[in-house]
């Protein structure tokens, strides 16, 4: 049986021992301490889980270089084997509380293409530095990367994006971030919907919710409905493949419909029982998405 959204946003944060004490905790300052809990409930929903050091022990073949970038007042963790200028980089980026590993067969399957595969490691991921990140600040990353990238003499094929980081995508991409083409895997439609969802988990009433989202857009200088379908759609013009699962219980497959519905002439490739993470492993999509990428038309 599939889970509903609301149901995996509750596991998500029920895994963590301490996100239980936070949401009593949460729970009572609201009615004694109202500024307090916004500051709390700002900081929680910034921190990626699991902890990012639990993937810090993940080992890689020699083949694979790391590299660290400073970004911000965090870091970046770049993950690429020996760059030639002449062949095309395609830019690869993680979920929220996700980590490079897990696009790693997906970089397999470029290179066997002839592209060069580039996964970054986002602030508060893996091995990058910081303790909280959020949806501006993916996006960000995956303009500066790109920049620099271009920067560097390399010639930006695509950028193939999972769960948040489409989600940054897309909206970097609307923006202006110069890549040929845009995959996005598993996108969520609306950041708006997701802190609804947690403050449903947290117990957090709605005039909490709504002054923690006006404290994230005020220091990040954007609105969060900027980044949803309708707004960042019509802005991209480079060919799209969009795919997502059916039973996907932590974005919505209506998410992926919406993002194929709002970019002109996007491909949706609905998948059957991979849910949110397999679709990056299965053997099917990743042959879609190499083809999709080795396409010169």
């Amino acid at each position: 049986m599939t889970r509903t959204s609301l149901q995996a946003t509750s596991a998500y944060y029920n895994a963590s021992p301490i996100t239980r004490v936070f949401r009593w905790g949460l729970g009572a300052s609201q009615h004694v301490w109202p500024a307090l809990a916004v500051r709390a409930a700002y900081r929680l929903f910034g921190t990626p889980l699991p902890p990012k050091w639990l993937h810090r022990r993940r080992s890689w073949s020699p083949d694979w270089q790391m590299e660290a970038w400073p970004f911000e007042n965090t870091s970046l963790t770049l993950y690429s084997r020996p760059l030639a200028a002449q062949r095309p980089v395609v830019l690869l980026a993680h979920g929220w509380g996700g980590h490079a590993g897990q696009m790693l067969a997906l970089a397999d399957a470029l290179s066997a293409r002839g592209l060069q595969p580039v996964m970054v490691e986002m602030p508060a991921h893996g091995r990058s530095q910081g303790a909280t990140s959020n949806l501006p600040q993916f996006a960000r990353a995956l303009e500066y990367v790109s920049a620099r990238l271009l920067q560097q003499g390399h010639t930006l094929r695509a950028v193939v994006a999972h769960s948040l980081a489409a989600n940054a995508g897309a909206y970097a991409v609307s923006r202006g971030l110069a890549t040929r083409r845009l995959v996005l895997l598993a996108p969520p439609a609306s950041p708006l919907e997701y802190t609804r969802l947690f403050a449903h988990v947290f117990g957090l009433s709605e005039v909490t919710r709504a002054a923690m989202q006006r404290r994230m857009e005020a220091r990040e200088g954007i609105l969060m409905p900027q980044f949803e379908p309708a707004a960042v759609g019509p802005r991209i013009h480079q060919p799209t493949l969009v795919v997502h699962d059916r039973q996907d219980s932590i974005n919505r497959f209506a998410d992926g419909v919406a993002y194929s519905q709002a970019i002109a002439g996007a491909r949706l490739l609905a998948t059957e029982g991979l849910g949110h993470r397999r679709i990056l492993q299965d053997a099917q999509v990743l042959r879609e998405v190499a083809a999709f990428l080795d396409d010169q038309g």
